[in-house]
């Protein structure tokens, strides 16, 4: 522990953000960095707690005080030992995570909790800066050769650690650049490209080889594939969900991800905007209020949109815990993004009916209905549509954020792996019904968070390893009851 009495000292603290007007007008990351005064006195706020909560908080087992008290003693490089001990990307993280270990964190019983995502953002910042991070190559190799397909975060973090082990390692990626949907989903101003990079880099220099434009059963044979002595499966949850309405064929009606991929291409220079899939201009819906959503209404923002309005189909959260949501369970509370504060305006419990469209095709609105939840007891709560509140809104693009149904079935349908009732793969200790083949991350638990397939790829890995040898000397983090984000 670092301070005794830190956390009755020192409140919490946040990065700073640049001003609204500045940064819509690029895709750079805007937030400020703290100083190290700040971040000190931000870990001296960690409690002694009997039982540190934020472990089980996090799907990582992160070693939350010790890193904390690491950093208040000025011991950055150990902070970074510590935290890549359970973590093989907390830039990722530290970005990216809605830091469950903080809705856990004990110090939030009474008082705001620590930012922990924030100090662990910049431990590894700082090992970056000071070249503490530096390719970890196996002293020696085994004969095994493993194929990752996928190379998002689960798919990284599994070929990290059996890299670690000493087999040799190749990931397919269907994509023209690694990383999955860290790359194509997440937008340039929550986390720039150049962060994925410089980890691939260090990758790449440990050993593993990265296979790009590569779709495995369609220009890669699964004779080739089944060469491999093991092969694990991350290719994440990416069907994505449709709203089956009248007029949802309509022009102008997209899928949020399709839009958010372009756009990181654009940004990237590989790819030219289309006006179809921007927001200049435009009455913009978004349609769906988790973060995807968010992410488009960032996006939509920077584009230039007219107006952008958000829907959600849920009742408007309450701006604390309730009864039926205790500490240390994630806080089912109001959420408010960075891009919400860019400029929106949002509906709560309200249901599109129906798309509206022009004699050319084109979605000029949606008509949508007020409802409201029933709950009756022992039951789930039930949709009640309230008469007489239908409203016409106008609107030129559509966009659907309203998550994912699962994995595409083709590659999984041609390996002849089974799968269960929600069409996520069947596994006992991350192994499917063929005995070589495992599966890691959204593929196999559905869609889920970051720091979830990071955790579900190294788990993976670990059994991978033990199925080649017969035993694993791979770091593992027994998983009891956590709290589940989704």
């Amino acid at each position: 522990m670092g301070k005794l009495k830190g956390f009755v000292e020192f409140e919490r603290s946040e990065e700073g953000l640049i001003p609204v007007r500045k940064r819509i007008k690029n895709y750079k990351e805007f937030t400020i960095k703290p100083s190290e005064d700040k971040l000190k006195k931000q870990s001296g706020r960690c409690m002694d707690c009997g039982v540190p909560f934020c472990h089980s908080g996090c799907p990582l087992g992160n070693l939350i005080p010790d890193f904390n008290d690491a950093v208040y003693h000025n011991e950055w490089e150990k902070a970074l030992s510590i935290l890549h001990s359970t973590n093989n990307f907390p830039e990722f993280t530290g970005r990216l995570c809605p830091a469950p270990c903080e809705a856990a964190c004990v110090l939030g019983i009474i008082n705001p909790p620590v930012s922990i995502e924030m100090i662990e953002k910049y431990i590894v910042e700082r090992g970056f800066k000071e070249g503490w991070i530096k390719p970890n190559i196996p002293k020696k190799r085994s004969n095994k050769k493993i194929a990752v397909i996928g190379s998002g975060p689960a798919g990284l973090a599994a070929a990290q650690q059996l890299n670690k082990a000493g087999h040799n390692v190749e990931v397919f990626e269907r994509d023209k650049k690694i990383g999955g949907l860290l790359r194509y989903g997440i937008p340039d101003f929550k986390m720039e490209k150049h962060v994925i990079d410089r980890r691939i880099n260090i990758l790449k220099k440990e050993g593993i080889k990265f296979k790009t434009n590569i779709d495995v059963g369609e220009n890669y044979s699964i004779k080739e594939l089944k060469k491999f002595d093991a092969i694990v499966l991350c290719t994440g949850a990416t069907i994505k969900r449709s709203l089956p309405i009248k007029g949802s064929d309509l022009n102008g009606i997209k899928q949020a991800m399709d839009f958010l991929k372009l756009q990181n291409q654009v940004v990237d220079k590989l790819k030219k905007t289309s006006s179809i899939l921007n927001a200049k201009g435009k009455n913009v819906i978004v349609i769906g209020g988790g973060d995807t959503g968010s992410d488009c209404i960032g996006t939509s923002n920077r584009q230039g949109a007219k107006s952008v309005t958000n829907f959600e189909i849920m009742p408007k959260p309450s701006k604390s815990r309730s009864e039926e949501n205790p500490w240390p369970f994630w806080p089912f509370k109001l959420k408010t993004t960075s891009s919400h504060d860019e400029g929106i305006h949002r509906e709560w419990s309200i249901l599109t009916k129906e798309f509206v469209g022009d004699k050319d095709g084109n979605v000029t609105g949606l008509k949508t209905i007020e409802v409201e939840w029933i709950k009756k007891e022992g039951e789930r709560p039930q949709l009640k549509e309230i008469e007489g509140s239908e409203k016409l809104w106008p609107c030129d693009l559509v966009l659907l954020a309203l998550g994912f149904t699962g994995h595409e079935k083709s590659l999984v349908g041609q390996l002849k792996v089974l799968t269960d009732d929600r069409g996520q793969i069947t596994t006992k200790n991350y192994q499917s019904n063929i005995p070589n083949i495992f599966s890691a991350g959204d593929m196999r638990r559905g869609q889920s968070l970051i720091v979830w397939a990071i955790s579900e790829g190294r788990e993976a890995a670990v059994q991978v390893d033990k199925f080649l040898t017969g035993y694993s000397n791979l770091e593992t983090k027994e998983k009891g009851d956590l709290p589940n984000v989704r």
